[in-house]
């Protein structure tokens, strides 16, 4: 079969999509791909088939304001009309782009963002439309901010009013699609229009960190656990050689999140790992250092292999994202979810909740509370819950599979 995959968002989001492609080509299925502009090369060098650009720079949109300020107080006209510029951007690239791409295709595959744009293209081609959701956000009682004993009814309601909201605020954009596409005006909200025709909403998240959420969604919301492509670094030989020779270090990484300060961040963590007596492994990502001097307990690099180094660590700080969190869950070692923004606070929750570490919002931290969330991931009751978890945890390749039988059934019940 022929199958469109496109998605928009940070390496966390393709990476994911990536793993499928690989097992959709390895079982001889054509596959084309488009990802945001600054991730191209990251497809290319992860050995899959060139990748269209599709929207914007999702780096630069993460440096956005809007991003930036999601959980502080503003004024709500404001924020309505930042979040509708900020929402459409690249909104008609992107339909352009996946119209030509998925011409002749059998499926689309999609991520969490951006749905209503792929979407509208599967419609207008009439094939079958295929997501990943990297985190709950169909209704359900697990992923609510506060754990409250709401009936499912309204749970649902309060799920459609802002599903609602977010078509409504996407509308303009979405409207200029469909009539390029010679569809007809959309009368009701997005989520519900996918869900009618069908759509396979595949949960790529692990049941495990959210206990009893598999039978809630019911069969048609399969969880099949997070997916990773596993890849090595540059940095792997020196990375292993340098733990090698001390203590396990701490580990400290955040991914593609900017913060206002890393150079402030870093100089903390050097701070508050010598008066811990810990060695600091910390991943810069997207965060310029300049020439930073750091204690001889600290050692900067760039990316890591979550898979290699992990399990070689005391604990893991980072910020929540899905697949980092997977990652870090599965290598049984505790974690100190220091969030930024959009999901993250649902994983940092449920890491808390299940107390296989702790969490607190990044802007926030001092190193008095670093200190106190790392002495709390070191208990080792801890670390106990941390191996038990890591134990019960789907592997990738066993989700990737899983996710290609789905997305092979979903055709051949087309044709």
């Amino acid at each position: 079969m022929k199958v469109a995959i496109a998605v928009h968002g940070t390496r966390g989001d393709i990476e994911p999509a990536g793993a499928v492609a690989q097992e959709l080509i390895r079982r001889g299925h054509e596959v084309r791909l488009a990802v945001p502009p600054n991730l191209v090369g990251f497809v290319a060098s992860a050995g899959l088939p060139e990748a269209a650009s599709y929207g914007v720079d999702s780096h630069q949109q993460l440096d956005h304001d809007l991003f930036r300020k999601l959980y502080t107080v503003r004024n709500p006209l404001e924020v309505l009309q930042e979040a509708r510029e900020y929402a459409s951007q690249g909104y008609q690239e992107m339909s352009a782009t996946l119209t030509e791409i998925a011409a002749d295709a059998d499926l689309i595959l999609t991520g969490t963002t951006y749905q209503d744009v792929a979407g509208n293209v599967a419609e207008h081609y009439d094939i079958p439309l295929a997501a990943l959701h990297y985190f709950p956000f169909r209704p359900n009682r697990q992923a609510l901010p506060v754990p409250l004993p709401l009936p499912m009814s309204v749970v649902r309601r309060g799920y459609s009013v802002v599903e609602w909201g977010h078509w409504r605020l996407l509308k303009p954009a979405e409207d200029i699609q469909r009539r390029e596409l010679g569809l007809p005006p959309a009368k009701v909200r997005a989520i519900r229009r996918m869900a009618e025709r069908g759509a396979v909403e595949i949960q790529a998240y692990d049941e495990v960190l959210f206990p009893g959420l598999a039978a809630e969604l019911g069969p048609d919301k399969p969880l099949v656990g997070s997916m990773s492509m596993q890849l090595p670094t540059d940095t792997d030989d020196d990375v292993m050689s340098w733990i090698a020779a001390g203590t396990a270090p701490i580990y400290f990484g955040f991914g593609s999140m900017p913060v206002q300060s890393p150079v402030e961040a870093v100089t903390m963590i050097d701070q508050v790992c010598a008066e811990l007596g810990e060695r600091a492994l910390i991943s810069s990502g997207v965060w310029d250092l300049g020439d930073l001097q750091l204690g001889e307990h600290v050692k900067i690099v760039g990316p890591v292999n979550h898979t290699a180094v992990f399990p070689l660590c005391r604990v893991l700080v980072h910020h929540g994202g899905a697949g980092t969190t997977a990652a870090g869950v599965r290598s049984g070692i505790p974690a100190v979810v220091l969030w930024v923004s959009a999901d993250q606070p649902v994983w940092a929750g449920q890491v808390s909740r299940l107390k296989i570490g702790a969490s607190h919002r990044f802007s926030s931290t001092t190193p008095k509370v670093l200190r106190k969330a790392l002495k709390t991931a070191l208990r080792p009751d801890y670390q106990t819950r941390a191996r038990a978890a890591a134990a019960a945890m789907t592997q990738p390749a066993d989700s990737v599979a899983r996710t290609v039988d789905l997305l092979e059934k979903a055709v051949c019940a087309r044709r």
